[in-house]
């Protein structure tokens, strides 16, 4: 036998490694089954006799192993281990090394987990459903589609065969190399071969499906394949692809890896996009769209998710990690250079200002005891699976761009091409691109600078001062609540320590001075950063990825100057400002006093901070002090939104119409301004009078919550026509997302049975965190989740309940819900739901839910401790 696999079995042995796939798939969509024939050249490296592959939810059999070139062929016996998802192949005889070739056939259920090779549905336009069989195999999936070596560094070339129906479009990594008719309607469609790739890359869909003509980009082809009847939204998808290509090949030094390109819109998709090689699958709202009918952000957002998987093309698949705890650098690295793309793009767009937003949900998760390191030991497939968070994307996207920034951007990217040039085709660790980036840096200490900062969670809190004339940094662990209050359960801190950070400071109007705070000998701590001079800005160009408190006299220079910061400098500063508030290194009233300086703020990014922020001190005037807050919010917002209009003008700046939709928001529920709602109301009336027309695109997602929030029944009614007939798949998002908005106890009801059943199960878990979290309809959603737990764990992605629970972090509401069974207030919610939590089993998702149960006790302990002085804080406003 062979040696015992590492990792509790989870590993596959190293004893035979595969050189090519042929794969032939013959799906039946009718019957939501298919079955195939897989043969994989291998390599044994050692005497075995028995060879050990993945396989779950598959009927193997006939399986033989041959020699290479020749020679009678051994009948295989097939084990299934179902826990750890492998197939033992067992050869009933000892054979030695050398090339064979391991053949089976198989067959499985098109599944409605979206995972593996499964099922989608969409209605066309004749109202008739339609089945679509499409796959995703990231993490750990591909083995739910056939027999395989199913870890990223068992890289191999594939040939993919596909018997479909002469009427459904078929596609798949390569270009089709062959076409032959089978008779009965059905024809076999060969691909050419692939490069070496891991088989979490493979991909191959089969539907009613249209694409658009090739468009040649950089000199690859390059379609949208979209279910029939909405290939016409393609058009700003091949814009942001065609440019993309072009300018990924410039950056990187390296063209393009594969034959050609095509972007494929799927009805049912658990994730937002997926990379896979020439044959990229995406949700169809992160695709397909009218430009006339989109706004800006979802333009961006749109643009953005496919020059993140397109990066991976670069990233991930022709350079891959070993193994999944180095998931993390692809997803970073894809992260960062979508913006870095996109600011070539649309530079108008400010997507770096944009993405100050996501940097600090990163940090809000960072600053939890149960956050966890950027890169950890991986072993089980869910724990793969769990590495999918904030932390690996954002905070992993900002900790390249801190980088990026204090080496320069030229230095940078020489670093990136060096290391892809090294490593095409190959595996490695996170340290092969550190080692790379060092090499070409000109000394700088890249790899203790990231070590710090990839293999540790947490991040620090720089505070800047001024001492003798001089500028002082000092640095320490930043984190939410202390130790000390955290239950029992909850284990050791994973916040560390020791960072090396990288500083930018700027006396203003001068340039940014280079500067790293960290251990002795590499400047000690606390650390000089020269005269205190001018208005001084210590994280300038707010790429910092750790929070930053000014004290004394560098913070009244601060709040004098808040106007001459670059719009990221302030909004990392109000967002600081806020976690300190959180973390009680800062008052609610002193906070409050800095929001009070932002009336012409134009920012919309800023904006989001403010109505986050008021969304959670909602809950503290619950019943307590709601006019005052309505009245705080009105006094905050309302006067830019006066002059900004609530129509939207041929004069707005993309900042204008971000902003306005957010205040509309804000002024709507918080605020409670009777101006507004009627506005909305209004808006909603005439759009419905005049078909064709519909609301603004920038502000209807806005005006829908405001309607549904303060409506009944019939603006319910009229929001769920909206979504169940949108005239594309980001309005569809926009209509679904309002109705979570809903404050009446019979519709919140409605929409959760709808999770059941009528919303798709992509999107069930999304919903289910809004109602959640929505102050008014909190507690009847929680019990909802609680009452149907397997039903729902039984429909939803398997990644979807951690989200669901995520919900919990605004479970805070300070009193009883009337007419909930088993409602509760304060304290009691957050021992609700930990109990809960503790007699589930979550496996690699733990950390996750771990993180949603911190953060409600933060939320819960701000709640509690402010409820008493809330009125009075809010009459200074």
């Amino acid at each position: 036998m062979t040696s015992a696999p590492t990792d509790q079995g989870y590993r596959l042995p190293r004893s035979a490694l595969p050189r090519r796939y042929s794969i032939r798939i013959a799906p039946d969509l009718a019957a939501r089954t298919f079955d195939g024939e897989v043969a994989i050249e291998l390599d044994l490296h050692e005497a075995v006799d028995e060879i050990v592959l993945n396989a779950a939810e598959l009927l193997v059999e006939a399986a033989t192993l041959a020699p290479q070139g020749g020679g009678s062929p051994w009948p295989l016996r097939v084990e299934l281990d179902e826990e750890p998802e492998r197939a033992r192949f067992a050869i009933g005889a000892k054979v030695g090394p050398g090339p064979y070739v391991l053949s089976c056939r198989f067959s499985g259920q098109l599944g409605s987990k979206l995972r593996g090779f499964y099922a989608s549905t969409f209605v066309d336009g004749d109202g008739n459903e339609r089945v679509i069989a499409s796959t995703h195999f990231e993490a750990t999936d591909a083995r739910r589609a056939f027999p395989c070596f199913d870890e990223p560094d068992m890289k191999a070339v594939f040939s993919v065969t596909l018997d479909v129906p002469c009427d459904l479009l078929a596609v798949s990594n390569s270009p089709e190399a062959e076409v032959a008719e089978l008779g009965g309607g059905v024809r076999r469609i060969r691909f050419s071969d692939t490069m070496k790739m891991s088989t979490y890359l493979v991909a191959y869909a089969v539907g009613p499906f249209e694409a658009t003509e090739p468009v040649v980009a950089d000199g690859v082809p390059v379609r949208v394949v979209a279910p029939v009847g909405k290939v016409h939204l393609s058009e700003f998808a091949l814009e942001a692809a065609s440019h993309c290509l072009a300018f990924f090949h410039e950056y990187f030094g390296i063209p393009y890896p594969a034959e050609k390109l095509d972007l494929v819109a799927i009805p049912d998709f658990a994730m937002g996009a997926m990379e896979n090689l020439g044959c990229v699958t995406f949700r169809e709202q992160a695709l397909l769209c009218d430009p006339a009918h989109s706004s800006i952000p979802e333009l961006a957002r749109i643009a953005e998710v496919v020059e993140h998987e397109l990066a991976h093309m670069w990233f991930g698949d022709l350079v891959t990690m070993k193994w999944w705890n180095g998931i993390w650098l692809n997803e970073a690295f894809a992260t960062f250079m979508s913006l870095v793309c996109l600011d070539d793009f649309r530079p108008e767009w400010k997507p770096w200002v944009s993405f100050g937003v996501e940097t600090d949900t990163a940090l809000q998760v960072d600053g939890l005891h149960s956050t966890r390191p950027i890169e950890y030991e991986v072993r089980t497939p869910d724990e793969a699976e769990a590495m999918f968070d904030s932390l690996t994307y954002e905070k992993g996207g900002s900790v390249l761009r801190m980088v990026e920034q204090y080496l320069g951007p030229e230095r940078f990217r020489d670093g990136v091409r060096h290391y892809l040039r090294t490593h095409a085709y190959g595996n490695t660790e996170t340290t092969d691109l550190w080692d790379a980036i060092e090499e070409v840096s000109g000394g700088e200490p890249v790899r203790a600078m990231l070590d710090g900062w990839v293999f540790q969670g947490g991040h620090p809190l720089v505070t800047a001062r001024v001492s003798d004339g001089r500028v002082v940094a000092s640095a320490q662990p930043f984190e939410y609540l202390p130790r000390s209050e955290l239950p029992e359960r909850a284990g050791p801190s994973s916040i560390g320590s020791g960072w090396l950070v990288p500083l930018l400071v700027a006396r203003r109007p001068g340039p940014a001075e280079r500067y790293l705070l960290g251990p002795a000998p590499l400047g000690g701590n606390p650390l000089d950063c020269g005269p205190a001079e001018g208005l001084v800005v210590a994280n300038a160009g707010g790429s910092g990825a750790f929070r930053l408190r000014y004290e004394g006299e560098l913070l009244d220079r601060v709040l004098g100057g808040l106007g001459e910061l670059e719009p990221l400098e302030r909004f990392r500063f109000v967002a600081d400002t806020w976690a300190c508030t959180l973390a009680r290194l800062g008052s609610l009233n002193d906070y409050l006093a800095v929001l009070g300086r932002l009336r012409e703020e134009r920012d919309p990014n800023l904006w989001q901070v403010v109505a986050g922020s008021l969304a959670l001190v909602d809950y503290v005037a619950a019943g307590v002090a709601e006019t005052e807050l309505e009245r705080a919010a009105r006094e905050l917002a309302g006067d830019r939104l006066r002059r900004l209009g609530f129509a939207p003008s041929a004069e707005d700046s993309q900042e204008d119409e971000r902003t306005r939709s957010l205040l509309i928001g804000l002024l709507g529920t918080i605020g409670a301004d009777p101006e507004v709602r009627a506005a909305a109301h209004d808006a909603v009336a005439g759009a419905r009078a005049t078909p064709g027309e519909g609301l603004a695109a920038s502000i209807e997602e806005a005006v829908l919550k405001v309607v549904v929030a303060t409506g009944g029944a019939e603006e319910f009614e009229l929001v769920r026509e909206g979504y169940r007939h949108p005239v594309d798949p980001v309005s569809e998002r926009r209509h679904l997302t309002a109705l979570a908005a809903t404050r009446e106890p019979a519709l919140v009801d409605e929409l959760l049975s709808m999770t059941l059943g009528e919303v798709r199960a992509q999107d069930g878990a999304y919903v289910l965190r809004l109602l959640v979290a929505n102050r008014h309809a909190g507690q009847r959603a929680w019990r909802f989740v609680v009452d149907h737990f397997d039903e729902l764990s039984e429909r939803l992605p398997s990644h979807a309940m951690p989200s669901v629970l995520g919900g919990v972090a605004r479970l805070v509401q300070p009193e009883a819900e009337p007419g909930v069974p088993g409602s509760a207030g304060g304290q009691q919610l957050v021992e609700m739901a930990q109990a809960f939590v503790a007699a589930h089993d979550f496996g690699g998702h733990q950390k996750t839910i771990d993180q949603a149960l911190e953060r409600q006790l933060v939320n819960a302990r701000f709640v509690a401790e402010n409820r008493a002085t809330i009125a009075g804080v809010l009459a200074k406003v």
